[in-house]
C-alpha cells in the first residue's frame, strides 16, 4: 500500500453521500471540462472543473477506476480534492442497470425534433451509462 511520500500525494473522492476514496497514490488522471488531466506528486495547484466520464489513479502498479459524474477537482503538490455528485467504483456498478439506462438515452435520443425530449439530459444519460460500462469493463 503506498503511504506518504515524496512519490505520492493524498487523492480524496467525495459525494455529498460519502466519502469514496482517501488514499495516498502515485498518478491520478480525471475528465476535466476542458478535456482529460493527469496529476503526479508536486503537481503546480489548479483548480478545475468535471465532466462526466472516468476517473483513473494508480497506486504502485495497481490502477483503479471510478466512473464520476460533474464536480470539480482541487489539485494541490500533496493533495487532490476531488468533489463528484456521484463516484462509483468499477464493483459498485450494475452492469444491467446501466446497460438500460444506455437504451434509454439512445432511444430518446433518436427522437430527434420531438419537443418533448430533452436532448442536452438525454446525451448527459447516455454519457453517464457509457462511463459507468466503460469503468464496469475493466475489472470484468
Amino acid at each position: 500500500m503506498a503511504e506518504k511520500s515524496h512519490d505520492t500525494f493524498l487523492l480524496e473522492v467525495v459525494t455529498p453521500h460519502r466519502l469514496v476514496v482517501s488514499e495516498w497514490v502515485e498518478e491520478l488522471v480525471a475528465p476535466g471540462s476542458e478535456g482529460y488531466f493527469g496529476v503526479l506528486p508536486g503537481h503546480i495547484p489548479f483548480i478545475s472543473t468535471l465532466k462526466i466520464g472516468e476517473l483513473y489513479y494508480r497506486k504502485g502498479r495497481e490502477g483503479r477506476y471510478l466512473a464520476v459524474n460533474w464536480g470539480y477537482a482541487e489539485v494541490r503538490p500533496d493533495k487532490v480534492i476531488i468533489l463528484a455528485e456521484t463516484a462509483e467504483r468499477a464493483e459498485e456498478i450494475d452492469i444491467e442497470r446501466a446497460e438500460s439506462a444506455r437504451g434509454r438515452a439512445l432511444a430518446r435520443l433518436s427522437r430527434f425534433g420531438d419537443e418533448t425530449i430533452n436532448f442536452t439530459r438525454a446525451q448527459a444519460a447516455l454519457e453517464r451509462a457509457l462511463a459507468r460500462l466503460s469503468v464496469a469493463s475493466k475489472i470484468r
